[in-house]
């Protein structure tokens, strides 16, 4: 509980940030709190997928989802936080985003379960081009050569692990692909929407929410999804739901949290920090786990993408935290300028 109070106390005096340029200090405080947030909800998830072979990555989301109505609703109502309430414009105001959401929930989801978590961490760098492209068409940014240099880096990278996969999955290769797809529309989409004026970000995550559960729910049932999940043998297991409730709250940290650092940043520096989380995971995943097998050709790939991620990172994250950030490296969104 007391985690949930510093998110409330975060969200009480967010949407204050908005009247002006954010502080250095919540730009670095909230991109780390979305990389610790991520970090842990990657492994937890793992856990429950692999280790407890828990059948249900869609009735794992739905419990994310419900976990962030729930919080956000008691919120509201002990008046911790604002947000809209419901009118008929809400769908119109919000669309896309609820479809990238449950795409990038049951992607990512998904592709934690099939892929070793080096492989995992390491295809879902593809985010990270994916995001520049994005923010390029849609949010207008420009960024210099350092940083597209960086992204090649990554992707080049990413290749040679991929290629020399020797635990090649492709259903899971399919899903992370995904996965990558669906994050970087909603990072940018989010970033678009998140009009104190309009939605807020709290609103743009709990009408997400709302909007997605029931749906996701029917695909669940129609697809065999939540039938497994209920005759699950491991629900009377005490360190099995401790977990699944752990990462349902974590799921709603990790959303919160990504919005949060999307808001005081940009959409590009939270797939850094992301980029940067990754290198913990993929390490450690090379040594917990057991689904890693290694091979020389792979494990350079993985170093070569992780120290293009890293280059890519300093390079943002210095850049925007100097006084005078360089524009053509990360600008300051118009929706944050005084």
């Amino acid at each position: 509980m007391s985690a949930g109070g510093q998110a409330g106390a975060g969200v009480a005096g967010g949407d204050a940030a908005s009247a002006g340029p954010p502080p250095r200090g919540a730009q670095l405080l909230s991109a780390l709190f979305y990389g610790t947030c991520s970090f842990l909800l990657v492994l937890v998830n793992k856990a429950l997928l692999t280790t407890y072979r828990f059948p249900s990555p869609m009735i794992l989301g739905i419990g994310q989802m419900a976990a962030t109505i729930m919080i956000l609703y008691v919120s509201k109502l002990n008046k911790i936080i604002h947000f809209p309430d419901f009118d008929k414009k809400i769908p119109v105001k919000l669309f896309p985003l609820p479809l990238l959401y449950v795409g990038n929930h049951i992607s990512g989801l998904s592709s934690t379960s099939k892929l070793s978590l080096p492989m995992f961490t390491v295809l879902r760098k593809f985010t990270i081009p994916l995001t520049l492209l994005l923010e390029t068409i849609i949010l207008g940014k420009q960024y210099s050569v350092n940083i597209i240099v960086s992204v090649f880096a990554i992707i080049l990278g990413a290749f040679i692990a991929a290629g020399s996969d020797l635990a090649f999955n492709l259903e899971g290769y399919i899903f992370v692909f995904l996965n990558d797809i669906f994050t970087a529309a909603n990072g940018v989409y989010t970033k678009q929407k998140m009009d104190p004026k309009e939605l807020g970000k709290y609103g743009v995550l709990f009408y997400n929410a709302c909007f997605m559960i029931v749906p996701t729910l029917v695909l669940s049932a129609s697809t065999g999804d939540l039938r497994q999940a209920t005759e699950f043998n491991q629900w009377k297991n005490v360190l099995f739901l401790i977990q699944f409730l752990l990462s349902c709250f974590l799921g709603f940290l990790l959303m919160y949290s990504t919005v949060l650092c999307s808001h005081y940043n940009s959409p590009l520096t939270t797939a850094v920090v992301g980029a940067i989380k990754n290198v913990s995971v993929a390490y450690i995943g090379m040594l917990v786990g057991g689904d890693y097998i290694f091979s020389v050709l792979n494990f350079v790939g993985l170093n070569i993408c992780m120290a293009g991620g890293l280059r890519y990172s300093f390079l943002t994250l210095s850049s925007q935290f100097k006084p005078k950030p360089l524009a053509d490296e990360e600008s300051i969104p118009p929706d944050l300028k005084g």
